[in-house]
């Protein structure tokens, strides 16, 4: 073979890697494109539409971290947990410094209460200095060790977060329930009333409350909470119980 037909053969190989390099780079803006698509659905909670998006550009391009996270929260909205934790995985090998995807597969891990194995992503999170809101990782921790019944862990990690938000609804939520879970149920309502200040629309905060208040015999208190809870969820089995605890207090208090 001559000198020449090698240059030649050279030239051709370097237009073609060339060309694959440009016909890649397209490839990725088109998923790109997509990608933007479905997360706009998200942003609108029409998850199906999203998931439709996503995965049209994953058939485009597949090695996007932030597709496969994407897909891992609208699977996750949608109550596909394994396919969630499948995705969350496949953005971490694709970017191993990925926290909020780590953060993802651990938000998913505690949905399915796997909470040794959300531990260990929320551990990975919250070393990474780099994190911008190492609060929530903290408070995931927190309610990992609280359904483990590890209550002194579930304590520490709240109130971890609570040193750097210290009006975070989650942590503030998490350790009432820590302290109700010990038996220091006024402690517990300390916590739980701020919570309820920061985060009025939710029936289970004033539920919490409510039951915080019977427990030490604060009838009037309880039942302010628990019609509350039927006020703002009508209908929910949420709402049911209030209202039985509420037949149930007035009945005590009748006595």
């Amino acid at each position: 073979m001559n000198k020449k037909w090698l240059c030649y053969t050279g030239f051709v190989f370097l237009i073609f890697g060339l060309a694959s390099c440009a016909d890649i780079e397209l490839l990725k803006k088109q998923e790109e494109a997509g990608r933007l698509v479905g997360e706009a659905y998200m942003s609108q909670n029409d998850y199906t539409a999203a998931l439709n998006e996503l995965l049209k550009a994953e058939k485009i391009y597949t090695n996007d971290p932030h597709l496969h996270n994407d897909l891992g929260l609208v699977y996750m909205a949608k109550d596909k947990l394994p396919l969630a934790v499948e995705h969350f995985k496949k953005a971490i090998d694709l970017k191993p410094d990925y926290a909020p995807a780590r953060n993802n597969l651990g938000t998913a891990y505690l949905a399915m209460k796997n909470w040794d194995s959300a531990i260990i992503c929320f551990q990975e999170v919250t070393g990474d200095l780099l994190y911008a809101t190492p609060h929530y990782p903290l408070s995931n921790l927190g309610w990992a060790y609280y359904n483990k019944k590890e209550f002194a862990l579930a304590e520490q990690f709240y109130r971890e977060a609570l040193k750097i938000d210290p009006n975070f609804p989650i942590a503030l939520r998490g350790l009432g329930l820590t302290y109700l879970a010990i038996g220091n149920p006024r402690e517990a309502v300390n916590f739980l009333e701020r919570v309820v200040q920061y985060s009025p629309g939710f029936p289970e905060l004033f539920s919490d409350l409510a039951g915080a208040y019977s427990i030490l015999k604060e009838y009037n208190k309880s039942l302010i909470f628990y019609k509350k809870v039927v006020e703002i969820a009508p209908g929910s089995n949420l709402a049911a119980e209030a209202q039985k605890e509420i037949t149930r207090i007035q009945k005590e208090q009748q006595k």
